[in-house]
């Protein structure tokens, strides 16, 4: 097999949550919307963008995801299909007078965490992707979502559960979405691979960068970054932060599959709204946030 996204609840009532929030992953498509009272690009200063942003948290709206757009100097709020005219005027009302500097974007699909690069991965009671072999010395790991490594389960290759990887040795979510498993069986190899694609380095998302995702559920699939540093409210207190925003599709059980840029290492899939026959707006943690936190590296 080829294996190439604290503070938790408990694992068993994090789980259900995520299971039913997976159930609910639909389509996508961003349609821009005016703010009531927009002020001209480029008159907001940083501050009033980070007062901005933090009143986006304050109104804590499940179904929302934001990041500063540089380009024209504001607040990017992505609202899903569950956030009503109430709260988007919740969140303005919070923001006062940098309510102008917030900019919506609707969607009708709901933000949810995708689970179930790229080879499918089991845990007891569901399953996800893998993300990408790293390794500290001569110990061997995976990366992948830690929504999906929430509860420290061990993994396995097959859904019978009889081949078993290793256990999960680190998991952070919310705040992030990381998780780390070490290798622990001979028999399953590891290369240095996201399918046939060989991973020689990790770097930082940029903006328009051209990216590729490959999942266990949907395979390999390519888009664009759209933003960064953005932050998830995915509900019930699941809010994960300094995510790289695309528009790349992803559906249930591609959670934790890598984000690669040529032979970069780049994120691991966290969520986001929509599929793979119409389209979506997708989310990943960072790579280089989970290679530091565990003192490994790709190869």
């Amino acid at each position: 097999m080829r294996i190439k996204r604290t503070t938790p609840l408990s694992g068993i009532a994090r789980r259900s949550r995520v299971i039913a929030m997976a159930a609910g992953f639909v389509a996508v498509a961003a349609l821009a919307v005016p703010t009531a009272s927009a002020g001209e690009a480029g008159t907001y200063s940083a501050g009033q963008l980070t007062s901005a942003s933090g009143a986006v948290l304050e109104a804590d709206v499940a179904g929302t995801a934001w990041h500063v757009d540089k380009a024209t100097n504001t607040l990017v709020v992505t609202a899903d299909s569950t956030v009503s005219r109430a709260e988007i005027t919740k969140i303005k009302r919070e923001a006062g007078t940098n309510a102008g500097a917030i900019r919506v974007e609707r969607t009708p699909g709901t933000f949810s965490k995708l689970l179930s690069g790229g080879d499918a991965i089991y845990a007891p009671s569901w399953r996800c992707s893998a993300g990408f072999n790293v390794r500290s010395g001569t110990t061997y790991y995976f990366l992948t979502a830690g929504h999906c490594t929430d509860g420290f389960p061990a993994w396995y290759t097959n859904s019978a559960r009889t081949t078993r990887i290793g256990p999960t040795t680190g998991s952070s979510f919310p705040v992030n979405d990381y998780g780390i498993v070490r290798y622990d069986n001979a028999a399953v190899t590891h290369p240095g691979t996201v399918g046939s694609v060989d991973i020689t380095s990790a770097a930082n998302a940029t903006v328009n960068m051209s990216v590729t995702r490959r999942g266990s559920t949907t395979g390999i699939h390519s888009g664009r970054v759209t933003g960064l540093n953005a932050t998830v409210n995915y509900g019930g207190g699941d809010i994960v932060y300094g995510m790289i925003r695309t528009n790349v599709c992803a559906e249930p059980g591609d959670s934790g599959g890598p984000l690669y840029s040529g032979t970069r290492a780049i994120g691991l899939t966290s969520g986001g709204s929509g599929n793979c026959s119409s389209g979506g707006t997708t989310f990943f943690q960072p790579v280089t946030e989970a290679l530091s936190a565990y003192n490994v590296s790709v190869y």
